[in-house]
């Protein structure tokens, strides 16, 4: 059972319209060239070269993004940390059909790389894999490159290569790769034990399952009268005046014997919807405003479009950065008993048609 039932949702969310905000612009279309610098600002893990994105996650794994010149397409290196790692490719792009028509290769100036494997299955994205006995020497490649393209039977997309040595010898520094064996541009006779492991990933233990009985998303629910007092909360009801049915998605989950957590919304646009959360006792008392944590480690007090898991103890939040949904964040942060703790989160910072499953992580645990 999840807080704020999707179906619901995308009714309330079509009857907004693109004129009222969730957050700052929650409904916001095509991020431009200030999107990543906004990024880079939030993540000091993340750097723009040229028409390459690179970003890298709290336990030191690294993903460059390269991007179509013409129509739809990307390239994803992803170089995890350590001694031991190699790189690994993931090209995709849009068939006019939406299906690739023919065997997909890459071409990097006069070289092309046969046998990329795409996804299969009714419901995959249009993508496909390089294999790791490929992916060195297409990496080198694009490194060197002037030109590169995507192919597919009769299908071409051109990606630049504009950046993509400068995000590459970035990934190098800041893995501690340098004039060594495993380097991917700056390669020297440092063996790889000289390349400092990945940092230890963090473990996140959820508290224990509770009953939720009398708690959930079952519509007229009230919300106790000490969080309806609260200032942020006034706030939002006068942001969401303009739609009385939004009003009413109030949600509730029973987080231990004493302690109860409720989102109220806050705002909604074309494709987005913010809510804030409280906790309270059972009977209403002590009410508290819930923030929460960010790879930036900059608290945040809304999220977008986000839903409380009571099996998993886990709040699941994606903030669209367009309606496609092949950009923006997604996090999520579990109940530990004592708070929120972040989970895992994912940004893309540019809209060039990444699935989410593909996205750059920023923060990850177990």
């Amino acid at each position: 059972m999840r807080m704020i039932p999707l179906t619901a949702m995308a009714a309330l969310l079509a009857s907004c319209g693109d004129g009222q905000s969730a957050m700052a612009d929650p409904g916001g279309g095509v991020r431009g060239a200030s999107a990543g610098a906004e990024a880079a600002a939030r993540n000091p893990n993340q750097r723009t070269f040229r028409d390459w994105l690179v970003v890298c996650d709290n336990v030191g794994t690294c993903h460059a993004f390269g991007h179509a010149t013409e129509g739809t397409g990307w390239v994803r290196i992803t170089m995890a940390a350590g001694p031991e790692a190699t790189p690994r490719i993931a090209v995709g792009f849009w068939p006019e059909n939406g299906r690739f028509s023919g065997p997909v290769t890459a071409r990097v100036d006069t070289t092309t790389f046969n046998g990329l494997t795409a996804a299969t299955g009714e419901d995959a994205p249009s993508l496909a894999t390089v294999g790791p006995g490929m992916a060195r020497a297409l990496v080198d490649q694009m490194a060197q490159g002037q030109t590169m393209t995507l192919n597919a039977g009769a299908e071409t997309v051109p990606i630049s290569l504009s950046g993509a040595a400068a995000s590459l010898l970035w990934i190098d520094e800041h893995q501690g790769r340098l004039d060594t064996t495993t380097a991917l541009i700056r390669k020297g006779s440092r063996p790889a034990s000289a390349v400092p492991a990945a940092a230890p990933v963090p473990r996140v233990t959820p508290a224990p399952a509770v009953s939720q009985t009398g708690y959930g998303d079952q519509e007229g629910q009230t919300l106790p009268a000490a969080i309806e007092a609260l200032p942020a909360v006034v706030q939002c009801r006068a942001d969401t005046d303009f739609n009385p049915d939004l009003q009413k998605v109030i949600s509730s989950a029973r987080l231990d014997a004493n302690t109860v957590l409720w989102s109220v919304p806050c705002g909604a646009g074309a494709y987005n919807f913010s809510s804030a959360w409280f906790t309270a006792t059972p009977q209403g008392a002590n009410p508290r405003r819930v923030t929460f944590p960010t790879a930036s480690g900059e608290p945040q007090d809304q999220l977008v479009n986000a839903a409380y898991d009571p099996a998993t103890r886990v709040i699941d939040a994606f903030n669209k950065g367009r309606g496609l949904g092949d950009c923006g964040m997604a996090d999520s942060w579990t109940w530990t008993g004592q708070g929120f703790v972040l989970k895992s989160s994912s940004e893309m910072s540019e809209c060039w048609g990444v699935p989410g499953d593909y996205w750059p992580t920023t923060w990850v645990s177990e």
